[in-house]
């Protein structure tokens, strides 16, 4: 009867995972609009150069944050580990970079919606690419 109330009784352990991603990517959100912000209408940097600085802000507290909390890391090699989360998030900084300017440039959409529908795109990429390659067990 105590797994009635149990929602992780039903869902799958991969699932779950990918909740915990979101989650700790959605606080990444804030980090990352947080410091674009300030870079591209504060201090007047180049919305790209905000765009990337941003991105990878947020990659290495999202890195942290998955370590501990949604792959449960025990890797003691945590430069190594940190590394690979930083390639993948690279990787994702070009998908995202890429999906801005189409979406900016070619079909006028605002930077900001711009920036979080490429958000969406490089989450489940990086979802499934740390997954496979930086939080291999």
């Amino acid at each position: 009867m105590t797994d009635f109330f149990n929602i992780r009784h039903y869902l799958s352990p991969l699932f779950i995972k990918f909740i915990k991603f979101g989650l700790v990517g959605f606080s990444g959100v804030f980090v990352d609009f947080g410091i674009t912000y300030l870079l591209k209408e504060k201090f007047k940097i180049q919305q790209y150069i905000s765009n990337a600085i941003g991105f990878i802000s947020a990659s290495s507290t999202n890195y942290l944050l998955n370590r501990y909390w949604t792959f449960h890391s025990t890797d003691p090699n945590i430069s190594h580990e940190y590394g690979r989360f930083i390639l993948i998030s690279m990787l994702g900084l070009g998908i995202n970079t890429f999906i801005l300017w189409i979406l900016v440039t070619k079909f006028k959409w605002n930077f900001y919606l711009s920036k979080l529908c490429a958000i969406g795109v490089v989450t489940v990429w990086n979802f499934f690419a740390n997954l496979a390659f930086t939080f291999v067990k």
